[in-house]
Formats: C-alpha cells, sequence, structure tokens
C-alpha cells in the first residue's frame, strides 16, 4: 500500500503535485537540489491552497492538515523509506538518468519509482533505475491542482502491479488517468506542441504578431489560451525539448524546432519564469516582445 510519496524536484510542476498528493492524504518528502526553492514551493503551496479555502473549494481544518503532510528532506537518502517516489526534475535527458541512477540503489527493494517526463521514453530511464519492471510514466499537467488528467505509460518492463498502483494513486487525487504508449511526447504533447512550435513559425515568417496570432486562436478556435501565450506558461525551454525529442524520435521533419524559438531559449528569454518570451511580464500588463 503506498502512503509515503517522495518528490525530486520542487519547481513548477514539483510543487503542485506535491500539493494534490497531500490532499489526497498522502505523506510528502519533498527535494530539491536548491533549499530557497523547496522553501518557495512550500509557499506557493500554502498560498494555493489558502486560494482554494477562499474559493470555497477547501476548507481551513484540510488546509492545515494537507501542509502537514508536506515536508522538506535533505536530499535522496531521506527518500530511502518512500513507497513511491516521484521525479519530476528538468525535462533534460542526462539530468533524469543521473537522478534515477543514484535513487535506484538507495529506495526499498518494493519502493516503485514514476517519472513525471512530458516526452522522454519511459523504457530508457527505467534502464537506469535498476528495477524497471517497478518503474513507469506519471506524467501530470500543468498547473497540477487544476488540472485533471494524468498520463500514464508503461515501459517495456513495467509490471501489472506497478501500474494498478500508481493508477490507483491518480485516481485517489480525483484526477483521470489516460493511458499512453512510450512512443515520444506520449499522447497530450505529441498533438500540442506542433501546434505551439507551427504557432511560433506563423510568427517567424511574418504571417502575424504575437497578439495576432494569440488573438485568432483564442477567438477563432475557442481555445482559453493563445500558442504563443501557452508557450511562454509551459517554459519555452521546456516546449523546445520535447519539440527535440519528437525531431530525434520520430525523424520527421514536420517536427524541427523553429529557429525563432531555439534563438527565444538561447537568449534565455523562457516565458513567465523568466518575466520575458513572447511576452514581457515585468510590467502590470503582458507587452509582445515581436
Amino acid at each position: 500500500m503506498i502512503q509515503t510519496i517522495g518528490i525530486i524536484g520542487a519547481g513548477q510542476m514539483g510543487n503542485g503535485i506535491a500539493h494534490v498528493l497531500s490532499l489526497a492524504g498522502y505523506d510528502v518528502l519533498l527535494t530539491d537540489a536548491s533549499n530557497a526553492q523547496m522553501q518557495k514551493a512550500l509557499k506557493l503551496i500554502e498560498g494555493n491552497l489558502e486560494r482554494q479555502v477562499g474559493r470555497g473549494r477547501l476548507d481551513q481544518a484540510n488546509m492545515l492538515a494537507a501542509l502537514g503532510r508536506i515536508k522538506i528532506v535533505a536530499g535522496l537518502p531521506e527518500l530511502a523509506d518512500a513507497d513511491l517516489v516521484i521525479e519530476a526534475a528538468a525535462e533534460d535527458e542526462d539530468i533524469k538518468r543521473q537522478i534515477l541512477t543514484d535513487l535506484g540503489p538507495i529506495l526499498k527493494p518494493e519502493g516503485l519509482i514514476a517519472t513525471n517526463t512530458s516526452s522522454i521514453s519511459i523504457t530508457r530511464l527505467a534502464a537506469v533505475s535498476g528495477r524497471p519492471e517497478k518503474f513507469m510514466g506519471m506524467h501530470f499537467m500543468n498547473p497540477v491542482p487544476v488540472m485533471e488528467l494524468v498520463e500514464l505509460i508503461r515501459g517495456i518492463a513495467t509490471d501489472e502491479p506497478t501500474f494498478t498502483a500508481v493508477r490507483e494513486v491518480v485516481l485517489k487525487t480525483g484526477k483521470i488517468p489516460a493511458n499512453a504508449e512510450d512512443f515520444p511526447a506520449f499522447i497530450v504533447n505529441r498533438i500540442l506542441m506542433p501546434m505551439v512550435n507551427e504557432a511560433v513559425y506563423t510568427l517567424y515568417e511574418g504571417v502575424g504578431t504575437v497578439e495576432g496570432i494569440d488573438t485568432s486562436m483564442r477567438l477563432g478556435a475557442h481555445h482559453r489560451m493563445g500558442p504563443l501565450q501557452l508557450a511562454d506558461f509551459i517554459g519555452l525551454d521546456t516546449c523546445l525539448a520535447i519539440m527535440q525529442t519528437l525531431y530525434e524520435g520520430l525523424a520527421d521533419t514536420k517536427y524541427r524546432p523553429c529557429p525563432l524559438l531555439v534563438k527565444y531559449v538561447e537568449a534565455g528569454w523562457l516565458g513567465r519564469k523568466t518575466d520575458r518570451g513572447f511576452y514581457d511580464y515585468h510590467g502590470d500588463t503582458p507587452v509582445p516582445t515581436r
């Protein structure tokens, strides 16, 4: 039975996962290479829970109980007794492989491992964990407290008890699981990211402005957010990493990352997290940068 869940990475995905798991009654051990990031994550979680209380979706007692279930810990050895560990580090295969290589020998023999990767091969990551049968993909959507879906992806070696146990965790959080095969970017990003990339090409080729493209998709396709605004929200580095995974994994030129997307990432204009991407967020109102 899964009760204690470790989370590696306290960024926007890791803190969101900690939020929903603690509300579902799980004891959460949150770790990150940066202590400052862990402290920031705790404040963000508390603020988001308070927002839910303010909207009448949660009562004060449950909020305090959820916060009490989250503990920040110094490093991977502190996760040794976790029943499940979710890796939610940056979308960089080398970083993930190093974490999983280090985690495997530390975790108790029956412990399960999941990765929150949005595009990388589950089978490849499982191979370095030392327990591929107890390893699978568990891809939450951003922002985690709001989005209802979690993609579940088996690697070639994932056994049925692991899949069943992880699926039960997803159901207990109140989210809906969707099974995806282990192909680059799975389901959601296989469809979504090429649309974002095509929006960047549309900007690159001068077909429309940032504002024109986003307005067209919001009003013409009833998207809640324009594709360039969405890219800024996701993080342009993450968008680029997913497109590169698609391009390299499927060897099809239709997935070639737009040169303008590459240029923005090289400039460090990564979207909301750096206050500049396709929009500049330094003022009260976002202003298109192109």
